[in-house]
Formats: C-alpha cells, sequence, structure tokens
C-alpha cells in the first residue's frame, strides 16, 4: 500500500469512528407508520387534494429528512397503511400494544408515529390513555402530500423526532407535533379542513414550540395520563362499541333505537350548546339507558365544558369534544360497567 492509499484508509478509518461515536451518543427514536398525507403523492406538484395517501413507506418518509439522521438514531415499522379517516379499533389496538412494546426497552428513548390529520387526535388520545411509560410518545403528519410544492410533512417529521429525543418531553404524556408547534394529545384538535396551522389547542393550551428545531416546553398537562390511567390493552382483543349522535335543529330519537340495536354498549352524544339535549330525544335517551347503555353528553362546539343538568340524561363529557369522549369512554367501558367511576374518569382524564 503506497502512502497515498494508506492516507486515504486512516482518514476514512478516522471518520468512521467520529460517525459511529456520535451514533452512540443519539438516542434510539422508532418511527411508526400508518400512511396518512404524510406518506402520499399525487402526479403534480401543484396537487394538494385528490392524491394517493400512504404510498411512501415508513423508511422512505425517514429517507426524506437527510438531516434527521444526526437528532437520533431511527428504527422505522409500517404498522398500518390507511388514510386515518380507515383507523379502526383493530389498529389502535395493534398500535398501541406496539408502543408499549417499544417503550419496555432499555434502548428505546421514544416513539414517533406518522398518521393521518382527519382522525389524528383521536389516535393521540387513545395512546395518551393507554401508553405504559413516561418516555415520549408523538404524534405527527401533514396536510400536504410528499409530492406537494411546500409539503410540510418532512418539516414536522423533523420535529416529531426531535421532540421525542428530547430528555425534558418526557412524563407530559402523548404530544402531537406539527408547525413548530408541540401539543398535548388531551387538549389538540384538528381546526381547519385544508390549513396547514390545522391544529389547535383548546383551553389547555400548548406545552411548547420548536425554535429554530430546539423545543422550548413551557407547560405540563394536570390531566392524568399513560402510567396514571387504569388502563391495560395488554391483553385486549376488542373495545366496546361505542357511538356518536349529533345534537341539531329539530332531531329525534330513532338513531339512539337504531344504537341500541346494533348493540352499542354506549353512546356519546355530540348536544348543542354546552351539551344541552332536545325535548324530541331525551325520551329515546332514557330508553337506551334503561337497557344498559352508557350515555355521556359533550359538546358539538369543538371546546368548553359540559356543566351539570339535571333536565339533561346523561354523564358529563368534561371538556372532551365527541369524538375524544368517544375514546374515553370505549377504554371505561372495558374498565367498569359503573357509572360513578366513569363519571370520575371524565373528570379525571
Amino acid at each position: 500500500m503506497n502512502i497515498f492509499n494508506a492516507g486515504v484508509c486512516a482518514a476514512v478509518l478516522s471518520f468512521t469512528s467520529v460517525v459511529d461515536a456520535m451514533a452512540a451518543t443519539l438516542p434510539n427514536v422508532a418511527v411508526l407508520a400508518t400512511g396518512g398525507t404524510i406518506a402520499g403523492t399525487a402526479p403534480s406538484a401543484t396537487q394538494t387534494t385528490g392524491y394517493q395517501s400512504g404510498v411512501l413507506t415508513a423508511q422512505a418518509l425517514i429517507a426524506s429528512v437527510p438531516s434527521i439522521g444526526q437528532v437520533a438514531n431511527l428504527s422505522a415499522e409500517q404498522v398500518a397503511n390507511v388514510g386515518s379517516d380507515n383507523v379502526d379499533n383493530e389498529i389502535l389496538l395493534t398500535l398501541a400494544k406496539r408502543v408499549n412494546s417499544l417503550l419496555a426497552r432499555d434502548d428505546i428513548s421514544g416513539v414517533v408515529i406518522t398518521h393521518g390529520t382527519d382522525t389524528l387526535e383521536e389516535t393521540a388520545y387513545f395512546l395518551n390513555l393507554v401508553v405504559k411509560s413516561d418516555k415520549p410518545v408523538v404524534v405527527t403528519g401533514s396536510m400536504r402530500p410528499s409530492t406537494a410544492i411546500g409539503a410540510d410533512g418532512p418539516s414536522n417529521l423533523l420535529q416529531a423526532v426531535t421532540v421525542a429525543s428530547d430528555p425534558q418531553a418526557r412524563g407530559r404524556g402523548v404530544m402531537i407535533v406539527l408547525n413548530d408547534r408541540i401539543g398535548s394529545a388531551r387538549f389538540i384538535s384538528k381546526t381547519d379542513a385544508n390549513a396547514l396551522d390545522t391544529f389547535g389547542s383548546s383551553e389547555g393550551g400548548y406545552l411548547g414550540r420548536l425554535v429554530n428545531q430546539q423545543p422550548r416546553f413551557e407547560t405540563r398537562v394536570a390531566r392524568e395520563h399513560t402510567t396514571a390511567t387504569p388502563f391495560d390493552i395488554s391483553t385486549l382483543e376488542h373495545l366496546p362499541k361505542v357511538d356518536i349522535i349529533y345534537g341539531y335543529q329539530n332531531d329525534n330519537g330513532y338513531m339512539f333505537d337504531a344504537a341500541v340495536a346494533h348493540q352499542a354498549k354506549g353512546i356519546v352524544i355530540a348536544g348543542v350548546g354546552a351539551g344541552s339535549e332536545s325535548r324530541f330525544i331525551i325520551p329515546a335517551v332514557k330508553r337506551a339507558m334503561e337497557q344498559g347503555v352508557t350515555v355521556v353528553r359533550s359538546s358539538r362546539s369543538g371546546s368548553g365544558f359540559v356543566p351539570a343538568d339535571e333536565a339533561y340524561p346523561g354523564l358529563l363529557g368534561d371538556s372532551l369534544n365527541p369524538q375524544k369522549a368517544r375514546i374515553l369512554l370505549m377504554l371505561a367501558l372495558s374498565v367498569t360497567q359503573d357509572p360513578a367511576r366513569i363519571q370520575d374518569m371524565f373528570h379525571r382524564f
């Protein structure tokens, strides 16, 4: 070997050693992909609707962000490949069990989940109730497909991995990270069908934000979550059937009768205002409750609290929107049928 070649080999070995040393100091984060817009593609770079979702694999998503390897050592898994409107209870249970399995490992520092935005908040809140670790779990997605000009997926994925890698993220419950903001799964919801900055927080506020790709945490949620909940899904194969029935002017009770006929164990009413029920449906609500169906009142407004009111039958959904109230009621019914205990869960979680 001549002097030049020897020098090149030494330089390569030295560089490799530096890279290996850097990798050894980085946290290990698992990326679990479920499909959605973030993995979507379209024929045109200007097309942001009518695209095909779930085309890119978990590995391809990671590869689309070259600098992400400087933040964490990443592994990739494809847990599902659907638009989030097609996420069902089976996918929720499979995903949650895999998250718990990964977080139980000493070599895993956190988990990031890529997800379609339409029902992202439901999956995140489900995980917020059933994950049994204080390690960070971050759910992210995008509003534009990967092929679009200004695609937001790569930035959101980078930020999600950055948050999941940060030691300060531990113990804050499941988080939703998009567009520089760090939100709690308990309080964040999708608020706009089209805008990039679609996820907003209710009165609970944001946990923090990212500044120059650095997490800046400001608060913690007071609501109990993850390790503080009684929900153990490790051996759970099915979730109780819970339906949502929307309130509106001149509504009627036959939807409640239909839910009971189809063996619903719980019903969430997306009531008007602060969870009010019209006089047209109250007889049907009472019939459902007499047949053992647990009814929870929520508000179709999207935020605010449901107060106690003897005029309206049903438990109080607290400040949960209807879709999150359904998630909690399914899990509550997997533990107990006692109305008092279920009501307490809505106030605690």
